[in-house]
């Protein structure tokens, strides 16, 4: 269900319903950061039907949006009432979602799904895909991705999901993701800007692929970026080892941030824990949802540093801790940072050596600054 709100909720034209009880509303509606709508069912409609309460809410909205998207929830979909009727002039999507039948990703392709995207093969620009509105890193790793097409000298396409409903109708052939647990499957995959590498060869096949994209531009920035870390990198491991590493979040920036601090830092990977599937035969990650079985993983590895949300930091109080998926709670956010392209990769190590440096820094010893 969260899954399929985040996805919608990116149509700024699109007004998204909740339908379902006041906790189905307010857990998406925490993370998404755009208001969305709810039904807030209570007994009564629960036991004599949901239909007029959903009705009365449409509504209310109608005329105001592009379109308006209906997420079922549990209740509704175990009632099993059919309000498919609903959608049938069009302007409604309905989309059902219950949290029983997946994870975030799963609800994310179900609504992405529903909204049918259509390739223009006139459209010259390139897609964005794997933007997600629950995810900490959404505004940062669209500007990125944008940023670097631009560089390239690459137009930018229909962005899913942060962009207007219209969007959708004309998508271009080509597109470049930012996250590939969340890939759209819109036009031909040139693959994932998540890395330094993956940027470097995304951009080689968009310039084989589409007439007038440059990768040069982008090759050398990739060059200053990995001369940059490896300097800060060499001077971190001059005073300190390497850290010892757990880390739990969606199976796709699990891999990156395990291969980046593996490359820069020989860090010691003790163990990832993966909520989205990692597909067969990765054997290195463990997949769960389940929070005692992560607790109990972080545990046993003892960690100089956790990457993951919250509940994860909770975990390991005294280790250095780097968010890296949600909830993030108890801090400001701000700044719209990245984890995609060549600035995500920055901010990953800013984030992670300063970290490390503040857990290993002893009183009276040098300053941020000398380092």
């Amino acid at each position: 269900m969260t899954g399929a709100v985040a996805c919608l909720a990116g149509f700024e034209d699109v007004a998204v319903i909740v339908h379902g009880s006041s906790g189905c509303y307010f857990y998406p509606a925490s993370l998404v950061g755009v208001p969305i709508h709810g039904t807030f069912l209570v007994e009564n409609e629960i036991i004599f039907g949901t239909e007029s309460r959903l009705q009365e809410v449409i509504r209310e909205l109608d005329g105001r949006y592009a379109r308006i998207a209906v997420v079922n929830t549990c209740v509704p979909a175990i009632m099993g009432e059919d309000i498919g009727d609903l959608a049938r002039d069009g302007q409604v999507l309905v989309v059902d979602s219950p949290g029983f039948l997946g994870d975030l990703e799963a609800g994310y392709r179900r609504a992405l799904g529903k909204v049918a995207p259509e390739v223009d093969p006139d459209n010259s620009g390139v897609n964005i895909d794997g933007i997600c509105r629950a995810d900490p890193f959404c505004r940062g790793n669209a500007i990125e991705a944008r940023r670097l097409l631009n560089l390239a000298g690459a137009a930018v396409a229909t962005t899913f999901c942060l962009d207007r409903y219209a969007a959708t109708r004309r998508a271009a052939p080509f597109t470049v993701g930012t996250n590939p647990d969340l890939a759209s499957g819109v036009g031909t995959w040139c693959g994932s800007l998540l890395g330094l590498d993956a940027v470097g060869e995304a951009f080689e096949r968009l310039a084989a692929s589409v007439d007038g994209v440059d990768s040069r531009p982008v090759t050398d920035e990739i060059a200053w970026a990995d001369a940059r870390i490896r300097k800060a990198c060499e001077k971190y491991l001059k005073r300190f080892d390497p850290p010892r590493v757990a880390i739990s979040a969606g199976n796709a920036y699990a891999a990156f941030a395990a291969g980046l601090l593996d490359r820069y830092l020989g860090a010691d990977i003790a163990c990832v824990a993966v909520r989205s599937d990692p597909g067969a035969g990765n054997d290195a990650v463990t997949h769960t949802t389940d929070f005692s079985v992560i607790r109990e993983m972080i545990r046993d590895a003892e960690p100089d540093l956790v990457l993951g949300s919250s509940y994860e930091q909770a975990i390991a109080p005294g280790a250095a801790f780097v968010g890296l998926t949600p909830p993030l709670r108890g801090r400001v956010i701000l700044h719209s940072h990245a984890l995609i392209g060549i600035e995500g990769a920055l901010w990953l190590m800013d984030e992670v050596l300063n970290a490390c440096i503040n857990r290993n820094r002893c009183p009276g010893s040098e300053s941020m600054d000398q380092f």
